[in-house]
C-alpha cells in the first residue's frame, strides 16, 4: 500500500522530512477494523512527533491522527462495525498513523461518520472533537444537560482546530457564554461565525479586555495555545472555584500557588490517554464521536475545515506541516485520496 512516512526526524524544509513509501497492507485481528483511508487531517501533534531529534527509525514510521474512510475488514472480536461502514476516528498515537492507504484502528475509538459530510469534511473532526469534548465535559465537568447554561468560558486559541469545535460544543451542548481569543480580523470573523459571544486579542491584556466586556472572572478557561505564556493570566481571570484545562504541554514550571486562594482546578486533557493506556472506558470515544456525528447531521454544529491541500502525498503533507508550524492556521487542513 502507499504511505507517507519518515525514517529520520528532520526540519520540514529537509527533502527527506516526509517520504512517499510502499508498505505491506495490514491485517485486522481482535477488536481492530481495517479502514481504507479516503481523507485525513493534519494536526499540531503531527508536527510535534516529527520535530527534529537524534533518532533513526529501523522501518519507516507513518504519522497522522485524523481520518475518514470505509471499513474493509474486521477482526473476529469486532461488534460495532461491519465491512462497508463509513467511519471516522483519531486513532492511537502508539500505533501506525493514517497517512496511508489502509490503517488498523480499535473499534472502540472509531464511529460512523456524519452522513451529511464528505470524507474530507469528516476527517477534520475526530481529533479536535474528542479533545474539545473531553476537555469540556470530562475534565472540566461541564454539564451536557444544560445545568451550567450561562456560565462564562474563555477559549484561548479560538480559531485553531480544537478551539473551532470547542466553541461550538460549549454553545450548542452546554449553553455557555463563550469568549474566544483571536488577534486577526479573519480569525475574529471565524470564531464569531462558530458562535463565540465575544472575542479578545491574546496579544493584548486579556484580563482588561474581559473586564471591559463585563467579566471580572470566568468560570472556565480552555487553553489551546501556549500554556507557559498564558498561565498567569488564566490564574488571574479564573473565578473562585473555577476550572482550567490545557492541552499544550508546558516547558517552564507552572506556579500552582497562583490558584490556591481561589481553590481553582487545573487539569490536563490528552485525547490519546484512553487508547494509550487501554482504559476501561475506551468506548467513550466511540460514543462521543457518534454524538458529534448526530450533532453535525442535525445541523447543530459544522465541520471546521479551513483549507484542502489536495491528494495525500509527501509533498502536500510537508506543506501542511509547514503551515501548522507557522502558527497562522484557521480551522483544519485536510487532504484526500492517493
Amino acid at each position: 500500500m502507499k504511505a507517507v512516512a519518515l525514517n529520520r526526524y528532520l526540519p520540514i524544509t529537509d527533502a527527506d522530512a516526509l517520504l512517499d513509501v510502499e508498505q505491506p497492507k495490514p491485517v485486522a485481528a481482535g477488536r481492530d477494523v481495517l479502514v481504507k483511508i479516503e481523507a485525513i487531517a493534519v494536526n499540531p501533534v503531527d508536527t510535534k512527533v516529527r520535530a527534529p531529534k537524534d533518532k533513526v527509525e529501523t522501518s519507516p514510521r507513518v504519522l497522522g491522527w485524523d481520518a475518514a474512510g470505509v471499513v474493509e475488514a474486521v477482526g473476529p472480536d469486532v461488534t460495532l462495525f461491519k465491512v462497508g461502514d463509513p467511519v471516522y476516528y483519531a486513532g492511537d498515537i502508539t500505533r501506525p498513523g493514517c497517512n496511508a492507504e489502509y490503517q488498523l484502528v480499535d473499534e472502540r475509538i472509531a464511529a460512523l461518520r456524519p452522513a451529511s459530510l464528505n470524507a474530507a469534511d469528516a476527517a477534520a473532526l475526530p481529533l479536535t472533537a474528542i479533545t474539545a469534548w473531553e476537555a469540556l465535559f470530562d475534565r472540566l465537568g461541564v454539564s451536557t444537560a444544560g445545568a451550567d447554561r450561562g456560565k462564562a468560558a474563555l477559549v484561548i486559541g479560538g480559531a485553531g482546530g480544537v478551539g473551532s469545535i470547542a466553541i461550538q460544543l460549549a454553545k450548542v451542548v452546554a449553553g455557555l457564554t463563550v469568549i474566544a481569543t483571536a488577534s486577526r480580523p479573519e480569525s475574529r470573523d471565524w470564531v464569531t461565525q462558530l458562535g463565540a459571544d465575544a472575542t479578545v486579542d491574546h496579544r493584548e491584556d486579556i484580563a482588561a479586555q474581559l473586564k471591559a466586556l463585563g467579566h471580572e472572572t470566568v468560570d472556565y478557561v480552555l487553553c489551546f495555545n501556549d500554556t507557559d505564556q498564558h498561565f498567569a493570566t488564566m490564574a488571574q481571570v479564573i473565578a473562585p472555584q473555577g476550572k482550567i484545562v490545557s492541552i499544550v504541554e508546558n516547558s517552564t514550571l507552572l506556579d500552582l500557588n497562583l490558584l490556591k486562594s481561589k481553590s481553582a482546578t487545573f487539569v490536563w486533557e490528552f485525547m490519546f490517554t484512553r487508547a494509550m493506556y487501554r482504559t476501561a472506558d475506551m468506548v467513550k470515544q466511540h460514543e462521543l464521536l457518534t454524538e458529534v456525528a448526530r450533532l453535525v447531521d442535525s445541523g447543530a454544529i459544522r465541520t471546521t475545515v479551513g483549507a484542502h491541500y489536495g491528494a495525500i502525498n509527501a509533498a502536500n503533507l510537508k506543506r501542511a506541516h509547514a503551515t501548522l508550524e507557522a502558527g497562522q492556521t484557521i480551522g483544519k487542513i485536510v487532504l484526500a485520496g492517493f
